[in-house]
């Protein structure tokens, strides 16, 4: 089964409430959570979890290199017994481990940053122009300020790929194993509310601190994007926290549009108590017969392990 929804919705706790329900392990699909080194901003629970924290700032974090990963957690999960639940906000890492993703050619050594380079003499605009002229599709479907997704596809265009056919297969409804996703719906203004409270925890916790530590080692440019790194580094603390509250919002509302393209997803009220959220989405899973049977054939809480 899968827990997906927009940041402060509560994924969590809902995922670990699972846990405490049935035997089962639980799997981060979170694209900044696989860094190590801080927790606080990208808000790692210290309950184990697999696929988080697993790399160095340092490691330029990949979306194939997580699949290999995910698939092999959820596979050592069916093969013990117990339910994996893939647990997280990034669309794409969520994807990536339920399906057989058709990933684009890795890139060839030195071609990103010469890419990057580009971008960056050209400008957004000029340079979604070039990608415009050499993939018309791909660039139909991105934004001249979407910097990384631009520098890939271009990269691709030069090896006679293209990024587009990537982005429609993404939306097959097709998975590895059997799986329920279910998204978590929370009415914008108590999320407003729920992000603008864990933000400034996340400061008083300790979170410009985490980045001062982060900075003051090699750091990747998949790392330099976790948010709130460079803003809890640079930026006076109450500038900072104003600045990752409006990022993040506008972060939660893509979020949302994932949710919505996501094939078969049952969506859930989520604002309530994690446990009433996770009851409900036990009481769908058992009625449709996914989770491991327990003794004379009911589904297997954590006292039957």
């Amino acid at each position: 089964m899968a827990v997906f929804g927009p940041t402060a919705s509560g994924k969590t706790a809902v995922a670990e409430a699972l846990a405490d329900r049935i035997p089962s392990t639980l799997i981060s699909a979170d694209a900044m959570q696989v860094y190590r080194g801080v927790p606080i901003l990208t808000n790692q629970s210290e309950r184990p979890t697999e696929l988080v924290g697993i790399w160095d700032l340092e490691h330029e974090a990949s979306v194939g290199e997580y699949a290999r990963l995910a698939h092999a957690a959820i596979d050592a999960a069916l093969a013990a017994g117990v339910t994996p639940i893939v647990v997280g906000g990034t669309g794409l890492y969520l994807r990536a481990a339920l399906v057989e993703l058709e990933l684009p050619p890795a890139p060839d050594p030195g071609a990103r940053e010469r890419w990057e380079q580009e971008y960056d003499d050209l400008g957004p605009e000029a340079a979604h122009e070039l990608l415009a002229e050499r993939d018309p599709e791909a660039a139909a479907r991105l934004h001249p300020n979407d910097r990384r997704r631009i520098v890939r596809a271009l990269e691709l265009a030069a090896a006679g790929a293209s990024l587009a056919p990537r982005i429609d297969r993404l939306w097959t409804g097709q998975t590895r194993h059997p799986t329920l996703v279910f998204g978590l719906d929370v009415p914008k203004e108590e999320l407003d509310r729920r992000i603008d409270e864990r933000t400034r925890s996340m400061f008083e916790r300790g979170a410009a601190e985490e980045a001062d530590r982060a900075f003051a080692g090699p750091i990747s440019s998949t790392a330099r994007a976790i948010h709130g790194l460079e803003e809890a580094a640079q930026l006076p603390e109450e500038e900072a926290i104003e600045t990752l509250i409006r990022d993040t919002r506008r972060y939660a509302a893509y979020q949302r549009k994932w949710m919505r393209r996501i094939p078969g997803l049952v969506s859930l009220p989520a604002d309530r108590p994690p446990g009433e959220v996770a009851d409900a989405i036990l009481e769908m899973a058992r009625a449709r017969q996914r989770l491991p049977a327990g003794p004379a054939g009911r589904p297997r809480r954590a006292a039957d392990a």
